[in-house]
């Protein structure tokens, strides 16, 4: 066994990635503090193909330097765009057929596991990483899910979650 070289790899370059059909899947930052936690949403989003990454609130925009760190180079090969208002965008989403998922522990939230997702446009809403998902958007969710944990904290890192629930959701298109 050995480790593949770079060039073994066959990856894409910017513009054959960005010019590939995408899986229908969307990610909305509601609100993320982090510009670490961006770039890394960026680059799992590059990874497993996802159409677009929206940010709201006070999350951070490219080029910001924490973005770029985490990002590597994904901020480029990601389409993503900014939206002051959350409520807009969701709204706007819902009328033109996505299906709205906030990613959040709620008194309604299913377990990811028990999900089975049908090869439909998938948005999913991460929160802030102190306060969540904006409290004004629980009734426009369609659905919430949490993703199980059996230690002593009751959260994962927002990008850690991102990257599990993209893993699942991708599995629908492949």
């Amino acid at each position: 066994m050995r480790k593949l070289q770079l060039e073994e790899l066959n990856r894409d370059s910017i513009e054959e990635f960005r010019s590939k059909p995408k899986f229908p899947i969307c990610f909305l930052l509601d609100n993320i503090r982090s510009g670490h936690n961006v770039g890394s949403i960026l680059r799992t989003a590059d990874a497993f193909n996802i159409m677009s990454v929206l940010l709201t609130g006070i999350t951070p925009q490219p080029p910001h330097r924490e973005i770029l760190k985490t990002a590597i180079g994904s901020s480029q090969s990601v389409e993503w765009q900014y939206h002051e208002s959350v409520l807009e965008v969701v709204t706007d989403l819902k009328e033109t057929g996505w299906t709205i998922i906030g990613v959040e522990q709620t008194d309604q939230s299913d377990l990811l596991q028990g999900r089975k997702w049908s090869q439909e446009k998938l948005v999913f809403i991460f929160g802030n990483e102190v306060t969540g998902i904006s409290e004004g958007l629980l009734p426009m969710l369609d659905y919430a899910i949490e993703i199980p944990q059996f230690g002593t904290k009751h959260s994962l890192n927002v990008s850690v979650c991102a990257g599990i629930v993209a893993w699942d959701a991708v599995q629908a298109f492949i």
